[in-house]
């Protein structure tokens, strides 16, 4: 069985590589920045909070854990002036900093949590994965083996070294990985016809015909992405390993989905205990080239941006019930259109069978729903179409407590915070406009 995105909260603070949120008092910012080690390059970086006189209350460093040669720098600063905080962290990226991930910011209940506002944004938190990437778990299959955890350095370091714009590197796969990878999709095909659902099976040929989906070629994300954007706007975006809920989501926002570009070990073909490219590519990518699902899948990456922890973690449960795991009725049948099915041809056989429990998809009673990380689901959410669960989870979204709405620009890959009456004037106009089209369209269609 293929592992989905999401682990559960325990499990994501014992693995974490970066410290913890921490309670702060007053208007405290925490980050963490990466420096090369070299004569003044910290001071060079101290000396831009000195010049905007923003306090530094706490600062820690260690050798950073992925790149040699550097070390990472926990701060935490005082942030009342938040412009001029804003300005520092954009300096320290662009030019002192290869890395600046903030952690959190005054867990006062009126403060809304930092979400990313441009596509560019997502640069700040990419390579902050919670486990795997280079480093692997003792029981990881590929733990004991040298050559595939050099071979797993040489993908982190893709992801990491990936800023939004670049061209995604491509990869040159080894014969052993081509054969697991031939395993996989062979044994899966058997199944699509039977158990996909048609927006998959719709898609999987434009796949092969245009993105070298064949037996014994592992697509590249860049052909895959440029095709993905293309039919939705979505886009893939190399990254190491496992990213936090909030920051997972906040990608989806943007219809930017972080891709893994590694393989599972080649003893295990048929089980990965983390997202591969074979999870990626033959479970997620199909329904991201459908419209309806686009726009499901980025309705609840919207509904994530700010919103309050408690609610993340319910949102990350619906995700886990829906594009993971998720089932919905198409022609009186019941199909899976959820990546960890279409990725896995054991789950995907148990999942249409009188095994499991088959429950209605209500996303006030899936939040609530808990499920195990490593065995095949017990229970299984079915909705009626992707429209319909599109519709309940917008719903939902209005139940979470921000005080604002958001909506997104894809002309300028930004997110519009809709809280002020001059914003909802310019929201009114584009929607005047965009109906005039309708109605000069169907007046010609008449």
């Amino acid at each position: 069985m293929d592992a989905a995105f999401f682990k559960k909260n325990g499990e994501n603070a014992k693995k974490s590589i970066y410290i913890e949120e921490k309670s702060t008092k007053g208007d405290v910012m925490s980050l963490i920045f990466s420096l090369k080690e070299e004569v003044g390059a910290l001071a060079k970086a101290l000396r831009l909070f000195e010049e905007k006189g923003v306090n530094l209350t706490h600062i820690e460093s260690r050798p950073s854990r992925f790149k040699k040669g550097e070390y990472e720098f926990f701060i935490d600063l005082d942030c009342k002036d938040v412009t001029s905080v804003e300005e520092i962290l954009h300096t320290l990226q662009k030019e002192i900093s290869g890395t600046v991930h903030e952690l959190s910011r005054d867990k006062r209940k009126d403060t809304v949590p930092w979400f990313p506002r441009t596509i560019q944004d997502l640069d700040r938190f990419a390579n902050q994965i919670l486990s795997y990437g280079a480093e692997l778990d003792a029981d990881h299959p590929g733990f004991t083996d040298p050559v595939y955890r050099a071979r797993r350095k040489e993908f982190a370091d893709i992801a990491y070294n990936y800023r939004h714009g670049d061209v995604i590197p491509r990869v040159e796969y080894t014969e052993h990985e081509k054969k697991t990878w031939n395993i996989v999709l062979r044994e899966l095909k058997t199944l699509y016809p039977t158990h996909a659902c048609l927006e998959h099976n719709r898609v999987f040929p434009l796949l092969e015909q245009y993105c070298g989906y064949r037996e014994h070629n592992i697509p590249q994300l860049e052909d895959v992405s440029n095709f993905l954007q293309s039919c939705t706007g979505f886009r893939l975006r190399p990254v190491a390993g496992l990213l936090s809920s909030r920051d997972f989501l906040a990608g989806l926002a943007f219809r930017v989905f972080h891709s893994t570009q590694y393989i599972r070990h080649k003893l295990s073909p048929m089980y990965t205990p983390e997202p591969d490219v074979c999870h990626e590519l033959l479970g997620h990518v199909p329904l991201f080239a459908d419209l309806n699902f686009a726009q499901f899948s980025q309705e609840i990456g919207l509904a994530s941006l700010g919103a309050p922890d408690e609610y993340i973690e319910k949102l990350a449960t619906i995700y886990w019930f829906t594009v993971e795991f998720g089932l919905c009725k198409q022609n009186n049948e019941t199909k899976a259109y959820g990546a960890g099915l279409l990725s896995s041809f054991g789950e995907l056989q148990y999942c249409l069978t009188n095994k499991p429990d088959l429950r209605p998809f209500d996303p006030e009673k899936t939040v609530c729903q808990k499920y195990p990380i490593t065995n095949f689901q017990p229970i299984y959410f079915v909705a009626e179409s992707f429209e319909d669960a599109k519709e309940k989870v917008r719903k939902y979204a209005e139940s979470i407590p921000r005080p604002f709405s958001v909506r997104y620009n894809s002309y300028t890959q930004t997110i519009e915070v809709l809280d002020n009456i001059e914003q909802l004037k310019n929201f009114v106009d584009n929607i005047n406009s965009e109906v005039g089209i309708l109605y000069h369209a169907l007046r010609k269609l008449q």
